[in-house]
């Protein structure tokens, strides 16, 4: 989300998460991948297909060095 009053699901409960652990949200509105920049330096994030139970990352989690590689 852009700012923290952004919601995108409202009155959920949801079970203990850890680092690692998988959050899929399937709408997301104009949160979308091909609408995402790095507004407030957030890094862009990693995008994973899932198909007959096998994952694949298809597009990698963009690091600091990613972000800044354009700048002066």
């Amino acid at each position: 989300c852009c700012e923290s009053g952004d919601m995108l699901i409202w009155d959920i409960d949801l079970p203990t998460i850890e680092a690692g652990d998988i959050l899929a949200i399937f709408s997301t509105g104009a949160y979308n991948y091909s609408m995402c920049s790095n507004y407030n330096r957030l890094p862009k994030p990693a995008m994973v297909c899932i198909k007959n139970k096998v994952d694949r990352v298809v597009v990698e989690r963009e690091s600091y060095e990613d972000m800044c590689k354009n700048e002066l």
